[in-house]
């Protein structure tokens, strides 16, 4: 079970691409995520879910039930942000944040890739890191890591899986070629 003392509830969100799981903590009378988990190829996200919080249990509250509607509303096409403040982003390494930060403020419609986004950083080396820290995202949607592509424009991976990356992004109105490759002549950073 990741760090963080007490027990951890779930909520289940649905979405057109099958549900995902809020994983989430109450701390200091605070409701903090976790963790966002995806359904992935073969996977669905509850079964994820409970095999990286196998004490995870069934709850909700007022402010986790928006999250999820909202969630749920921005799955639908709605142009919906989310912000940091209810994520537990101290369960991840300092790197990790600033990328995690760095992708959060991508906007809505916009794509960059690792390369700039290692840039943008100070690493200009560092393509390859923030793919991986991005791999790692531990609330996708709410960070929206379906916005960082390759260098090439094509669409990278994915923890929901490629073509769930091609459906969010084109619900945020950026067109994806047949050859899997984002087409736009823009890239934030």
């Amino acid at each position: 079970m990741p760090a963080g003392a007490g027990s951890y509830s779930y909520l289940s969100v649905p979405s057109p691409f099958g549900a995902l799981l809020i994983v989430w903590q109450e701390v200091e009378a605070r409701h903090l995520v976790f963790r966002v988990f995806l359904p992935q190829p073969g996977a669905s996200a509850h079964d994820l879910a409970l095999e990286a919080f196998p004490g995870a249990h069934p709850r909700s509250s007022a402010s986790i039930r928006t999250l999820a509607e909202r969630m749920d509303r921005f799955l639908q096409g709605e142009a919906i942000s989310f912000g940091l403040s209810y994520l537990a982003l101290e369960s991840c390494s300092p790197f990790q944040r600033r990328v995690l930060r760095a992708e959060h403020a991508i906007p809505r419609g916009q794509v960059s890739t690792y390369g700039r986004i290692a840039r943008h950083l100070g690493n200009p080396q560092g393509a390859r890191a923030v793919g991986q820290a991005l791999a790692r995202n531990p609330f996708p949607i709410l960070i929206p890591c379906h916005r960082a592509i390759r260098s090439d424009g094509r669409l990278g991976g994915f923890q929901g899986g490629v073509e769930m990356k091609r459906a969010l992004l084109a619900l945020e109105g950026i067109e994806v070629s047949g050859a899997g490759r984002v087409v736009t002549e823009t890239l934030y950073y």
